[in-house]
């Protein structure tokens, strides 16, 4: 039986005698050691090797690991072997080690050992090279590194940066915590509800797909960081605080505006009543020196004087009721009492309802229910609430127009009012006391925005909720006040 083949003669590179192989080694930058495999002792350097180290060849052959490695545990002579031995069981092993040179300078290096089987017998070969420069430019880049995401984490303003598709290829930390952990790979189109994507600086609204959305400040621009990570970036910080602070100003105004209206007609009313009443007054007297005139016989003309007389003081107690209700538009609070402003109200809700045929009942409570108010404008949300009560009746069948307005003490010493209807309940939506409801067919919706103020501004609460059977309840509670006797 024919045994294994022959082991093929060595090959020689062609045009390169052995000596040249020496030569090429000499000229490495890279440092080149050979152990013997057995006792790992040094056989030979190339020229790389001994200008790092600082010695010759023959001054390296006799050093053993204490001599030129780093005084430190973790480049003890054993842990030297036990890489070295790795190398020759494994065919190759790589390590950090820190030699030492000739002049005690410590070198960090990242070495590989090779083991190389050579006719004469086996080695380790060990390449390494001064790695200490890249070290610290690393050590470096991972502090800058760190710092870096820390600022970014830290930040209140988030960053994306999007592909020509839209799509988020980069989010910051910061970003990530405002919409949302799916926001990296998104189509950030699902993140603007109110349209496109922005293209420039400006506010804009942002939220997750089926979250509540935020109001933010961006700007935009285009960047480019080599080749992975080029695209438009958004940077973006929450100002929804703001816009709702904006927004409640703009509000205020037009809430500030509308009580000035109201006090100038109160101005107005005030000089008509004071004009008129003394025409009427005038008037009165004619009427009644007229009517002593008279013949016994003249019963009709008589009967029309009468009439006269009972209109003309239905014209003045109607200014007289004017007058003191206008004429306490003082804009400082005092003690009153609740009952006292509704039942100064009581003439002019009696004639709005009359107008529309709509019956009105009063239950105030007998105990007087003490209160720090302006009198003039809790009335004003008084007559607001009831005229509102009234126009939803005149809507409905005339054996159903009926307006129930009471006071009561609540549990916990506040004073309510409450206005009833029957009619169709409570609007719809949460935005009834913000300007923008109304019921009425010419109504501006303000009269409600001006009572809800007014009320927050007293430390009170105003809200709506369903009557029983039917209709809605507009109720209004103020901090009862304490009476010194």
């Amino acid at each position: 039986m024919a045994g294994p083949p022959p082991d093929p003669a060595p090959r020689t590179t062609p045009g390169l005698a052995p000596g040249d192989f020496e030569a090429l080694t000499q000229a490495l930058k890279y440092c080149v050691l050979l152990h013997d495999a057995r006792t790992f002792e040094i056989l030979w350097a190339n020229g790389a090797a001994c200008d790092l180290l600082g010695w010759s060849v023959e001054e390296l052959k006799p050093l053993k690991a204490p001599d030129m490695s780093k005084n430190a545990r973790e480049y003890s002579r054993e842990l030297g072997h036990r890489w070295l031995r790795h190398a020759v069981a494994d065919g190759v092993s790589a390590t950090e080690w820190c030699y030492r040179s000739k002049s005690g300078e410590e070198i960090l290096t990242e070495a590989i050992a090779i083991r190389v089987d050579l006719p004469a017998g086996t080695v380790v070969m060990v390449q390494f090279r001064d790695i200490a420069e890249e070290k610290a430019v690393r050590r470096d880049l991972f502090r800058t590194e760190s710092r870096l995401r820390t600022f970014l984490g830290g930040l209140a303003e988030g960053i994306v940066v999007l592909d020509d598709a839209g799509r988020v290829v980069f989010a910051s930390e910061s970003a990530t915590r405002q919409l949302g952990e799916g926001l990296h790979g998104a189509d950030f189109a699902d993140y603007c509800p109110d349209g496109p994507v922005p293209a420039r600086e400006g506010r804009y609204r942002f939220a997750a797909p089926g979250a509540h959305p935020r109001w933010y400040a961006a700007t935009c621009q285009y960047i480019g960081i080599e080749s992975d990570l080029r695209g438009r970036m958004l940077l973006f910080y929450d100002i929804s605080d703001r816009v709702r602070e904006e927004e409640e100003h703009r509000r205020d105004t037009q809430r500030l505006d509308h009580l000035a209206r109201y006090n100038a007609m109160g101005d107005m009313a005030m000089a008509i009543a004071h004009e008129v009443s003394q025409p009427l007054a005038a008037a009165y007297n004619f009427v009644e020196g007229a009517r002593g005139r008279l013949a016994a016989g003249d019963e009709q003309v008589a009967w029309g004087l009468d009439n006269a007389v009972r209109q003309i003081d239905r014209a003045r107690r109607i200014l007289g009721s004017l007058r003191q209700y206008v004429g306490r538009l003082e804009q400082s609070e005092q003690l009153t009492d609740l009952n006292t402003i509704v039942r100064d109200c009581v003439y002019f809700i009696e004639l709005r309802a009359q107008e529309h045929g709509v019956v009105t009942e009063f239950d105030l409570t007998a105990d007087p229910l003490p209160v720090r108010c302006e009198n003039v404008l809790i009335g004003q949300v008084v007559m607001n609430l009831a005229f509102n009560a009234v126009e939803e009746m005149a809507r409905r069948p005339a054996a159903e127009r009926s307006v129930r307005i009471t006071t009561r003490r609540a549990g916990d010493g506040d004073a309510e009012l409450a206005v009833r209807d029957r009619g169709d309940g409570p609007p719809p939506g949460d935005r009834i006391f913000d300007g923008v409801f109304t019921a009425k067919e010419n109504g501006s919706g303000i009269g409600l925005a001006l009572s809800h103020r007014i009320i927050t501004r007293h430390g009170g609460r105003i809200g709506v909720g369903p009557n029983t059977p039917r209709g809605a309840v507009f109720r209004f509670t103020l901090p009862g006040a304490r009476t010194t006797g």
